[in-house]
């Protein structure tokens, strides 16, 4: 919605603010927060970080330039398979099975997806093989990166690691981006977009990692996807169309009723009911 606003600016001069503001406002965040052990972080966070800076590096990347080469419905239904890839990764790398509703939901998830952007799914002439190539990436670099965040659980400091990876998606794109092209407005909006955006949900996303499986974080993010033409509605009133609303009604219900079965106690075998 925000950036339908701006004016003559490319997708990798966006690409850089928008990664570059990131990168600085979770550094800002990371000293606040750890004082005196703010270099100490750093060091800390290891190998698990490196790796983790790169998958951020490509999700922050990779995403708008696919926008820019094919459809939003093209990008986000393949995005939408997220949950299903870090289902199997998870199994497959940490030994963690998910549950047959993880599974259910993100099947029902991929569908409610698919079902939102059904009329304007594109083919694959031009350039939207390349975007789709591109938009193929994400699923697998946001999996990679959930299972890395969880690996690392309390111990170590992820933070750094948003910091880096928005470093090097600026420093990527940097070549392309210049000269820049955006007026101060411009470039206010898409620090706005940096820091509200892309850093303070990194960071939540990183903190949420500590506590929740790899599968169900990359459910919840699936919300980003549901509620952006509701921000579009409201924000500019684009009306969506009678399958993004059906579609998004199963996005919705699925992941509702996964995460009340995920909070469900659950009743130990043989107890009997107290009178």
């Amino acid at each position: 919605m925000v950036i339908r606003h701006l004016h003559r600016v490319n997708t990798p001069e966006i690409i850089f603010w928008r990664s570059l503001s990131a990168s600085v406002f979770v550094c800002l965040v990371l000293l606040v927060a750890r004082k005196k052990r703010f270099l100490a972080s750093w060091r800390h966070a290891g190998y698990l970080g490196v790796l983790s800076a790169v998958f951020w590096g490509v999700t922050f990347t990779c995403f708008l330039l696919s926008l820019t080469l094919t459809t939003v419905a093209n990008t986000l239904v393949v995005d939408s398979i997220t949950p299903l890839v870090t289902a199997l990764l998870a199994w497959l790398m940490l030994r963690q099975k998910p549950p047959v509703r993880t599974w259910v939901a993100a099947l029902f998830t991929f569908g409610g997806v698919a079902w939102m952007f059904a009329d304007n799914l594109s083919g694959l002439g031009g350039t939207h093989l390349t975007g789709m190539l591109l938009a193929l990436v994400l699923p697998f670099a946001y999996a990679f990166n959930f299972i890395i965040l969880n690996a690392a659980g309390q111990k170590t400091d992820m933070l750094p690691g948003i910091c880096l990876g928005g470093l090097l998606s600026a420093l990527v794109v940097l070549p392309f981006a210049h000269p820049f092209k955006a007026g101060l407005s411009d470039v206010g909006v898409m620090v706005g977009l940096g820091v509200f955006q892309l850093g303070l949900p990194c960071v939540l996303l990183v903190y949420a990692a500590r506590f929740l499986p790899p599968a169900e974080i990359a459910l919840l993010v699936l919300l980003e996807t549901l509620l952006g033409p509701l921000w579009v509605w409201i924000g500019i009133d684009e009306i969506p169309s009678n399958s993004t609303l059906m579609g998004g009604i199963v996005v919705m219900l699925s992941l509702l009723l996964h995460e009340i079965g995920a909070i469900r106690p659950d009743r130990p075998r043989g107890a009997s009911r107290k009178h």
